[in-house]
């Protein structure tokens, strides 16, 4: 009976021991309910926030037409991702964690990335100013970093251009930006600068009349600004007469063609000399 009764009080103390375990756990469990529903509202609601936010922005970057549909994804993630860190601390804060250490992690893990991947980091933010600003846009013929194309995609890190021999050429953006950049087609109208050689012996007047009887029938020349013909220099072997004319930026290459070839056979036809480059040689006799 004794040992019967050992045991009847034994199971009886488990019994009442784990009866209070899950009365302990059940209060703090209860406790901590708010918390848990808290954190759990801020999280759903901050994530719905945090991607109207990214909607609403890129809408508004694109509504303006100032800003490249590359550059506003960019920042629209940008702010995405900064508001979901934001979230994600706040609901921690909501949940009871301590978030002073926790973003002194985050800055530190910022900075040491930052640090990491500067040079990159470099040619992201070029290539966040070059979206903005535009000094070139996809289809201009430019000038940079040492190299020169046809700029066929700017990106974030890297500018594609393609060369007049259809090469591909991809430079970084750090390069570009830091770099003197010389757009030929910024403007809608380009100058094209001709020069042309008479003898000394020929009729100056008559050279002149003759190429701008040729600047006249080009039809794509502009009359406003005037085209200019003037002698420009003296040269050893040669008067040079300067043609500036002005056309359309895509008629550039095409009218400079055609009136060099114009003037030239022109030259032939009314008997102007364009002299070539003359070496005379003097040879010493042996005493």
């Amino acid at each position: 009976m004794q040992d019967g009764s050992t045991a009847t009080e034994t199971a009886d103390a488990n019994a009442n021991m784990a009866m209070t375990f899950l009365q302990g756990l059940a209060e703090k469990a209860a406790s901590f309910l708010p918390s848990v529903a808290g954190a759990l509202v801020v999280l759903v609601l901050g994530l719905w926030i945090a991607g109207r936010i990214k909607r609403l922005a890129a809408a508004g970057m694109a509504r303006t037409g100032r800003i490249d549909e590359t550059l506003g994804g960019f920042l629209s993630s940008l702010i995405y991702y900064g508001l979901i860190v934001l979230v994600i601390i706040t609901t921690l804060g909501v949940f009871g964690v301590p978030t002073t250490s926790f973003a002194a992690v985050i800055g530190a893990a910022g900075l040491a990335i930052g640090l990491s991947l500067q040079g990159t980091l470099g040619h992201v933010a070029s290539g966040v100013m070059m979206l903005g600003f535009r000094p070139f846009d996809v289809g201009d013929f430019v000038e940079a970093a040492g190299v020169s194309g046809t700029v066929k995609s700017i990106g974030l890190f890297t500018t594609e251009m393609a060369t007049v021999d259809n090469k591909k050429i991809i430079v970084p953006n750090g390069k570009i930006f830091d770099d003197v950049i010389t757009n030929y087609a910024g403007y809608p109208t380009r100058r094209v600068d001709l020069v042309f050689g008479v003898s000394y012996g020929d009729d100056l007047d008559k050279a002149m009349a003759l190429i701008n009887a040729e600047v006249e029938k080009e039809s794509r020349v502009k009359s406003d600004p005037e085209p200019t013909v003037a002698v420009d220099n003296l040269n050893a072997s040669s008067v040079d007469i300067v043609c500036r004319d002005w056309v359309e930026r895509d008629d550039y290459f095409p009218v400079k063609w055609a009136l060099l070839k114009a003037v030239k056979e022109r030259f032939d036809a009314e008997g102007v000399s364009i002299p070539f480059q003359c070496l005379t040689l003097y040879q010493e006799q042996a005493a």
